[in-house]
């Protein structure tokens, strides 16, 4: 049976052949994974969100499929069709790339309303319609989505019904100048892509899950959680305060987000149990995009990282986490 770091290790040193730094995010897809969730990734272009979801695919040996999302893209396009068959006058269905173990949904905010529903069904269910005929998808499934934060042209905000179904939203950042010097000179005379390999399987991971599942969280631990997120809600309240940075505070997905990601990151690191510590240190990926600002937020440009910090520093923390 292998350990939780001794998996991590293996997964961070093949994709590391690839993509230099981004140790943090690379951790996280590692968690969702785990947790069995979706990501969104925002960040500038070229920070290699691309590179980096590719490069897990293929270090987890599963079906990897890429969509490149377009203002033009139809449903069909995602899910599949149906196609005539001349020879016995019958329909068939046509699959779409969506049936992979891991899509990736490239600049997702490109793509209309009937796209993002299309999408919404395989992210909750993990199934899709074609032809008014429901269809299974692959074990595992992820969408791992990137999308441009400064990007306004022929893009189209996402839902709040759909950023709900992400586990994580994560912010790419720029690299250190320590780990692009590094990337120019691994790169710089390279005309040909590191060829990675396979160094675990969709049943791999699938097993591994049950491992996760025997972490303990602590009642004092599960009551944290209850408590950050309820905390969000408090914010959006209206009654007796001067001014409202929040709309609507996050929904009980986070809390169950919150829950399972903490013992996907405990069993990631060797941890038998939850701490308060792994779920302050969740809190912000998971709670960011699950809150709406109001429009006195956005008017002192405060953003929902510093909502987060500050729910944080308002909620008790309990001591230890192992009872």
């Amino acid at each position: 049976m292998i350990s939780g770091p001794a998996w991590s290790q293996k997964i961070r040193a093949e994709i590391a052949k690839a993509v230099i730094g981004q140790d943090p995010v690379v951790e996280r897809l590692m968690v969702a994974l785990l947790a069995n969730g979706h990501v969104l990734l925002e960040g500038m272009p070229g920070l290699a969100k691309t590179l980096l979801i590719k490069s897990l695919g293929t270090a987890l040996g599963v079906q990897f499929e890429r969509i490149q999302f377009t203002p033009d893209l139809l449903p069909s396009d995602v899910v599949g069709t149906m196609i005539f068959q001349p020879k016995s006058g019958e329909f068939t269905a046509h699959r779409g790339p969506i049936f992979a173990n891991l899509l990736l949904a490239d600049e997702i905010n490109r793509a209309p309303a009937k796209v993002q529903s299309a999408l919404l069904e395989a992210m909750q269910e993990r199934q899709v319609t074609i032809g008014g005929q429901t269809q299974p998808l692959p074990q595992p499934f992820f969408v791992m989505a990137t999308q441009n934060p400064v990007e306004q042209e022929g893009t189209y905000p996402l839902p709040e019904a759909q950023t709900d179904r992400f586990l994580f939203k994560l912010i790419v950042d720029y690299p250190t100048a320590e780990e692009e010097a590094s990337m120019m000179q691994r790169w710089g005379q390279v005309t040909q892509q590191p060829q990675l390999s396979a160094v675990s399987s969709g049943a791999e991971l699938l097993s591994l899950r049950a491992d996760v599942d025997r972490i303990h969280v602590a009642p004092a631990v599960q009551g944290y959680i209850l408590a950050l997120v309820r905390g969000t809600r408090t914010l959006a309240e209206k009654e007796g305060q001067a001014k409202r940075y929040l709309n609507f505070g996050a929904s009980p997905r986070a809390s169950l987000a919150l829950y399972q990601a903490g013992r996907a990151l405990a069993w990631l690191r060797g941890q038998e149990f939850v701490s308060p510590d792994l779920v302050q240190e969740l809190a912000p990926d998971v709670l960011r995009h699950r809150i709406g600002l109001s429009y006195e937020a956005e008017a002192e440009d405060i953003a929902t990282d510093q909502i987060v910090a500050q729910v944080l520093e308002r909620t008790p923390v309990p001591a230890g986490g192992k009872a």
